[in-house]
């Protein structure tokens, strides 16, 4: 079956110590989850297996246009000009390095398949399967495992590369997507 990793949301932002979210409880948890080094094991693990890997980012123009002023979610963002497409915060964490030719997917909602290209891209390259993690587990992980379980994708989440704002909320949205995904870790992925 072919395969790909989708990497979701691994922003400066988000995840770095530096980055907007850093002191936040998301960041406490990504640090004490080890989330970036276990994500970046994962992609080694699955280049090394010969699965693509690609990159899905939350990102807007410098002027926050494609921002929902009145979203609990988006209105905030745009309001702290975080997350920022070319800029530091809008970039992936560069202990993850994407590297040339792996796709760069560019959201403006919560899931990565709204309006994006995402899924044109699945499709011509006859993806069957997606592995998935990120941040946060309650937002754009539980939307690709609902969204690529509905375009009929089979879906396997690195449970161990994702976290939330609090373990409760981590364990919570994992029950919650379980019957649409297989969930595992990044030692037994890819194999």
């Amino acid at each position: 079956m072919k395969s790909i990793y989708l990497v979701l949301d691994m922003q400066n932002d988000l995840i770095h110590e530096d980055g907007a979210s850093g002191k936040s409880p998301l960041g406490e948890q990504v640090r004490s989850r080890e989330i970036i080094a276990r994500t970046a094991a994962a992609i080694d693990k699955a280049r090394s297996k010969g699965i693509p890997v690609a990159f899905v980012r939350v990102a807007f123009s410098d002027d926050h246009r494609e921002a929902n002023p009145n979203s609990q979610v988006f209105g905030p963002i745009a309001k702290n000009g975080i997350l920022k497409m070319n800029a530091w915060g809008g970039q992936v964490h560069a202990a993850l390095a994407p590297q040339a030719g792996e796709w760069d997917i560019v959201k403006h909602r919560v899931s990565p398949f709204y309006q994006t290209r995402l899924e044109l891209l699945l499709k011509r390259e006859g993806i069957e399967r997606i592995y998935c993690s990120g941040v946060s587990t309650q937002a754009v992980v539980q939307a690709t495992v609902r969204d690529a379980h509905d375009r009929d994708f089979d879906v396997v989440l690195l449970e161990d590369c994702c976290a939330s704002p609090s373990a409760q909320e981590h364990a919570n949205s994992v029950a919650s997507i379980g019957r649409f995904c297989t969930v595992t870790t990044a030692d037994a992925a890819f194999d």
